[in-house]
């Protein structure tokens, strides 16, 4: 009696182990990289708070400037965003067509002041943004891993990776700063 009550019970406990095997591998995406979901966090809170900054900024602002010679507000977001397609470009992905990316470092200029509008910068912000982290949600460990030459270097997709973060975090810094000499707190910040 005992044997056949336990057959079935265990047959029972191993199929729900098998199909919860699955399902859970067919709800999740088991491909997906630690790395890539670290990277899509930190690029969310970047992206978050240059948004929140240009946003907190009076449009007059977007043309100063520092001293002669260095970024203005606007070039300084407008560079970010060349920089994004820049590392999509890099990595083996697409720039949107309509994105008006061009990668050669001698036109950067023409890019850095298209324009002082703010929505308008906004916007591309926003859409640079997107297309990166659409771009890096397609690697696999493997890409991930993927030796490429980078400013005459050679490095793996993550290491390029990397670098961009810490551009965009360098120029972030740079935001606040220039924020703060303009008397506008960053609105995250209590101070």
């Amino acid at each position: 009696m005992k044997k056949i009550f336990i057959v079935p019970v265990l047959t029972v406990v191993l199929l729900m182990i098998f199909f919860k095997s699955e399902f859970t591998q067919a709800s999740s995406p088991a491909d997906e990289p630690a790395f890539v979901k670290e990277f899509l966090g930190d690029i969310d809170e970047a992206e978050s708070k240059l948004v929140q900054l240009a946003e907190a900024m009076p449009e007059g602002t977007y043309t100063w400037r520092p001293g002669e010679g260095v970024r203005s507000v606007s070039e300084v977001y407008l560079h970010i965003a060349w920089a994004n397609y820049l590392w999509i470009k890099m990595s083996g992905g697409t720039v949107p067509e309509d994105a008006g990316f061009v990668s050669d470092f001698k036109k950067i200029g023409e890019w850095d002041t298209k324009t002082t509008n703010k929505t308008e910068i906004i916007a591309i912000i926003k859409k640079s943004f997107d297309a990166l982290k659409n771009t890096v949600k397609t690697f696999s460990q493997g890409d991930l891993n993927k030796e490429m030459e980078f400013f005459g270097t050679k490095s793996s997709l993550r290491g390029v990776l990397i670098s961009g973060l810490g551009h965009i975090h360098e120029h972030l810094g740079q935001s606040i700063a220039y924020a703060r000499m303009n008397n506008v707190t960053p609105p995250w910040s209590k101070q």
